[in-house]
């Protein structure tokens, strides 16, 4: 008889495990996917264009919080754990939810997950969400591009809208960005990449994405969401681990699975880190990876015009995932606020409506920081009169898009950046031998 299954997801792992291991096996009939992390992305179906022909009436979306009543409807015997950026603990609970209601708990490795191209690959991947992957990924797309490569990055999947819309998914202009109705957090990976002269592929079904992206690169680059692991077999696979965060690279998974296959350890952030911090990624690296190779690294503070903030009451607009679920309480722009002396940072809470209000409500760790959550139309409009009902001189920009291109916000901004420079200038450079 078929494994009855349901895929713990958020909309990325969980659409990529069930094409590589499940879509067009018959052993296995999969009842349902649930979702998580990211709002109102439940209550889709994976559609029958995406599924196969083993389900020619799509999958189902639920929330994950209907998994115990799921499991008992659907009979389910397997319950597979496919996202990211999760406690040990957290996905322990997931487990004994699972196992109180009968069903197996499945964790799918990369044997199994992991695609094989035919043309070398680079992953970038880190132990937290928020590590520096962005800088890292654009600092290591410019290595190889003075090298003479042509290279290009492919994304890990961020498909929130309509799913038969973002089968495969090509972005070499910030025109794609409009016609895709990207989010902000697609724009915040993607536009960077696009301003340095990179084509990024992303989407749902990454057989056909890498099929694509082979036909136009000498090297393709991996540029990882949250802590995942690459969904691509790398040849070398570089992750980054964070001392604001120091411990975390054994605590939260996949992230210590990526930090036990590094080939290459970068530990960011040096030049803003307690040396105890560092010290306890080297002590974790040397027991848990002794054969990879360790680089230190700096994320440098770049702002556009920073005299700008000088006595000036600001309000910081941040990276959304970072601050969510990657529980970091402050990002480029706290960061420039308060090395560039601004007078004050007004609380963006007090201002907040809509689902930006239930997100302070949600994350109570965020308090001088607003998220630049935008994951549909209507949230980026409540997130513009956020910023737009806020008693502040200066909107400090840490996101790496231009934001002006998406709301129109009645105050002066400054945008702020960060951007990946070796402790030891062109260490990195001379690790990548491609």
């Amino acid at each position: 008889m078929k494994k009855r299954v349901i895929i713990l997801g958020a909309a990325g792992r969980d659409f990529h495990n069930f094409n590589m291991v499940y879509r067009n096996n018959s052993n296995y009939g999969v009842m349902a996917f649930t979702a998580t992390q990211i709002p109102n992305i439940e209550g889709r179906k994976y559609p029958k264009e995406l599924a196969g022909k083993l389900y020619p009436k799509g999958i189902p979306i639920y929330s994950e919080n209907e998994l115990p009543k799921l499991i008992k409807k659907f009979k389910i015997d397997e319950a597979v754990f496919s996202y990211s950026d999760i406690t040990h603990e957290e996905v322990m609970h997931k487990a004994s939810i699972a196992l109180a209601n009968g069903a197996n708990f499945v964790l799918l490795g990369p044997n199994l997950t992991m695609l094989k191209s035919k043309k070398p690959v680079i992953a970038v991947t880190a132990v937290r969400t928020g590590a520096g992957k962005s800088p890292t990924t654009r600092r290591i797309a410019n290595i190889l591009k003075n090298r003479g490569k042509k290279v290009v990055i492919i994304r890990h999947p961020m498909p929130y809208g309509d799913l038969k819309k973002q089968i495969v998914q090509r972005f070499a202009s910030k025109e794609d960005l409009d016609r895709h109705n990207t989010t902000i957090e697609e724009r915040e990976d993607y536009e960077p990449h696009i301003d340095n002269g990179f084509v990024v592929y992303s989407g749902v079904d990454y057989e056909k994405i890498l099929r694509e992206a082979e036909k136009e690169t000498d090297v393709i680059l991996w540029d990882g969401g949250n802590n995942d692991l690459p969904f691509i077999k790398p040849d070398l696979h570089i992750v980054i681990a964070d001392p604001h965060r120091a411990g975390h690279e054994l605590k939260y998974h996949p992230g210590e699975t990526n930090f036990r296959m590094a080939d290459i350890i970068l530990i960011s952030k040096v030049n803003d880190s307690k040396k105890e911090d560092i010290d306890i990624i080297l002590r974790n690296a040397k027991t848990s990876n002794p054969k990879a190779k360790i680089v230190k690294i700096n994320l440098e503070l770049f702002v556009d015009n920073p005299d700008s903030i000088k006595g000036k009451r600001v309000l910081c607009l941040e990276d959304g995932p970072t601050l969510t679920h990657g529980g970091m309480s402050f990002g480029a722009a706290y960061k420039a606020a308060k090395k560039f002396t601004c007078k004050s940072i007004v609380d963006p809470r007090e201002y907040a409506i809509g689902s930006i209000k239930k997100l302070f409500e949600k994350y109570t760790h965020l308090n001088e920081i607003l998220p630049a959550m935008g994951y549909d139309k209507v949230q980026i409009k409540e997130l513009e009169q956020t910023i737009n009902r806020s008693d502040c001189d200066l909107v400090v920009v840490g996101t790496p898009i231009d934001i002006s291109k998406i709301m129109k916000i009645n105050k002066p901004s400054v945008r702020v950046r960060y951007e990946t420079v070796e402790v030891n200038k062109d260490e990195l450079a001379k690790l990548i031998r491609f």
